[in-house]
């Protein structure tokens, strides 16, 4: 039941962060839309070695890559520190001895 519980919290969570985004992305659309519609077109300026700088798409992805592999790594350390502390909680360390 505690999970059922838990999943159900979590998918709430994740379906108002996933509606407030939408919201918050759809303000940014119209933003940018009516400042397009208000400011006058911007001249094209070249700037030195400016195709040397990575794309704002693949920053991102690679912020996220890193992210994904870092909560990754910190998840098989918990599953890890859950392991290695199993004998202490209760029950484990009394049903070990009895058997022995």
């Amino acid at each position: 039941m505690a999970s059922t519980v838990t999943q159900e919290l979590q998918d709430q969570f994740l379906s108002t962060v996933r509606k407030s985004q939408e919201m918050a992305l759809d303000v940014i659309k119209t933003m940018v839309d009516t400042i397009q519609n208000i400011t006058p077109k911007v001249p094209s300026v070249s700037v030195p070695f400016a195709d040397r700088l990575p794309k704002p798409e693949d920053v991102v992805a690679s912020g996220y890559d890193f992210a994904e592999q870092l909560l990754t790594s910190q998840r098989k350390f918990a599953d890890e520190v859950v392991k290695a502390t199993a004998p202490l909680m209760p029950g484990k360390g009394e049903a070990e001895s009895n058997a022995a």
